[in-house]
Order: structure tokens, then sequence, then C-alpha cells
């Protein structure tokens, strides 16, 4: 390949995610500058302060992987990992506090309330150390299933195993469609357009599951 040819490739691959506009260009950007550590850091976040959406972040990070802006197995492995703190942050909170006092202070938290906690909770009584691998799979308990785990005085070693292996599964599947979609069609007007549909759509999604959730709690 001659220098101007490498010169434009070089180009092209810098360029490849700017092509991608609105909210999702914000998004994927922000990823970008983090890096693959970074996706770690927002899924401690997520785990901890639900429900900032993995559903979109991780997608978000396949999709630049799929165009070679992002390690895949090192974004992968950091994501969960970042999955493992943040469920570890709340099993010890469960162990400390308790689940009666958190689910009162989840009720003071802008995105969280005491039913979700109360809902993890019945999750891990019907299931047991099932919940939590496969609630890392379930969208709204995936995170706070960790509770009742810590409460129970689940061994920590099991909890670690069973709470990586679902973040794996999870992370891995979300992380992969992002990547066939950066890999199969690259960054184009049409991408950028769906990307920004899904982003919108699932920002709408969860403003509407708040108001749902804070009417029932009240008229409970």
């Amino acid at each position: 390949m001659h220098g101007p040819d490498v010169i434009v490739s070089l180009l092209a691959e810098a360029s490849a995610s700017d092509s991608i506009t609105g909210v999702a260009g914000w998004m994927t950007g922000l990823i970008d500058s983090l890096g693959s550590v970074g996706v770690g850091l927002i899924l401690v976040i997520e785990t901890v302060f639900p429900p900032i959406p993995s559903e979109v972040v991780l997608p978000g990070a396949g999709y630049l992987a799929g165009l070679g802006e992002l390690g895949f197995w090192a974004t992968l492995v950091w994501a969960t990992v970042g999955s493992v703190v943040g469920a570890l942050i709340l099993y010890a909170a469960g162990r400390t506090v308790g689940p009666d006092r958190l689910g009162r202070l989840a009720a003071k938290l802008p995105l969280m309330s005491e039913h979700d906690v109360e809902r993890a909770w019945v999750t891990f009584e019907r299931w047991d150390q099932r919940a939590v691998f496969w609630g890392r799979l379930v969208p709204g308990v995936r995170s706070l299933v960790s509770i009742p785990a810590g409460a129970k005085r689940m061994p920590l070693g099991r909890f670690v195993a069973l709470t990586a292996g679902g973040s794996l599964m999870w992370n891995a599947a979300l992380l992969g469609g992002g990547w066939y979609l950066g890999d199969r069609f690259g960054a184009t007007e049409t991408v950028s357009h769906w990307m920004n549909v899904v982003v919108i759509v699932g920002a709408v999604g969860l403003v509407a599951w708040f108001v749902v959730s804070k009417f029932r709690q009240r008229s409970a």
C-alpha cells in the first residue's frame, strides 16, 4: 500500500465512529474516550444504582469493538469485573445493613424503590443461590439480588463465582450483538439512525417505567 493510501486508510479508521450522530454518537464517543476500563467503571455504577442501562452501554461498546476501536475481549473482562465489584458492594450492604433498612433507603432514591428490594428478596427466597447466577440475566433483578445474598450470608467465594458466571453470559451477549453490528455494517447513516432510535426508545421506556412504578407505589 502506497503512502497516500495508508494515510487515507488510517483517517478512515480514526473517524469510523464519527458518522454516528445524535444521542448514540454522544454515547459511543463517551465509551470510546473511556476505553475498556471505563466500561467496567460504568458497569460498577450500573450495578449499584440501577437502572443505568447496560442494555445500551454494552451494545455500544461492542459496536466500537466491531469497528476496531475497542478490544472485544478486554472490554468483556473489564465489564465482568465491574459487574462483580458492583455486586460485591450490594452484597456487603445487605450483609451489614440488612434488607429492611436498605428498602427504606431505596424508597428515597430517584431510580429505585422499596418494591425493587422486596422483589429481589422474593426472587432469592424462591430460587435460593441459583438466583444469583440466573438473576444476572434478568433486568431489574440482576443487581439487587446481591442484597438478600449478603443478608443471608451466602459464602463469599460462591457468590463471586456465580455472579461472575452470570455476568459473563449477560455481558458477552450484549457486547456480541453490538460487535456484530459494527463488524457487519460498519459506521453508516443507517446504523446511526437505528442506534439513535434504540437509545431514545430505551430512554423513554425508562422514564415510563419510573413513572408507573412510583404511581403504583403511592396508590398501594
